[in-house]
């Protein structure tokens, strides 16, 4: 089982997954509470293990912004987690070229169907997260995980994990042979706003502890 922490924002936050190791860390490059530019996500790759594979978070991006920060080795896995469609997805592909990477395409859960038709597009991962209507992303919420239908392509799970849930969460999904590959937390890993090592290193450690013996 493998653990993305997302919306690292500062050179405490490097420090705090480079302690944990986490597989994967997230540079947010949407929204305003998380957000970072692509300069300032070169800075913090640069003080990251190397073992820990950066992911950034797009939403409507250009494609040609999500190319340079993947030429430049900024990101080693783009998440598409706007309105992208198809065509935009066959876009990004056909502009990576030599250069392809994994893309996630995360979706906010309503029903089984949307996932369904979401497994067709031409991407590597899936991740599911909840539903808002007002947000792309990030509420903390947890959602009905009874939506999420039998899988055939691997999925991040999203949405409201936290060390009081997330072995639940989990033993549910494993009774149900429908684990996901890797569990993603942002604001549960924070206090008052900001990444918290304790919660970080917890998290971490309680999910590889059970699952990665």
């Amino acid at each position: 089982m493998q653990i993305k922490i997302c919306g690292l924002k500062r050179p405490e936050d490097v420090a705090y997954v480079n302690a944990a190791m986490p597989e994967y860390a997230g540079f947010v490059f949407a929204g305003t509470k998380r957000r970072i530019t692509p300069e300032y996500a070169r800075q913090l790759k640069g003080q990251m293990n190397p073992d820990i594979q950066t992911v950034g978070v797009f939403v409507n991006e250009e494609i040609s912004t999500i190319v340079q920060l993947v030429k430049e080795d900024t990101i080693n896995i783009v998440q598409l987690h706007g309105d992208e469609d198809l065509a935009y997805i066959d876009r990004l592909q056909d502009a990576l070229g030599a250069h392809k990477v994994p893309v996630i395409r995360a979706i906010r859960v309503q029903n089984q169907e949307q996932i369904k038709e979401a497994e067709k597009l031409p991407v590597d991962y899936l991740l599911l997260d909840a539903f808002h209507a007002d947000e792309y992303g990030g509420s903390g919420k947890v959602f009905d995980h009874n939506l999420i239908p039998p899988l055939t392509k691997p999925y991040l799970l999203a949405g409201g994990i936290d060390c009081n849930n997330v072995i639940e969460i989990l033993q549910i999904l494993e009774e149900k042979n429908n684990l996901p590959v890797a569990v993603d937390v942002s604001s549960s890993v924070e206090t008052d706003g900001v990444k918290d090592a304790v919660k970080i290193d917890e998290l971490v450690h309680l999910v590889h502890s059970i699952y990665n013996r």
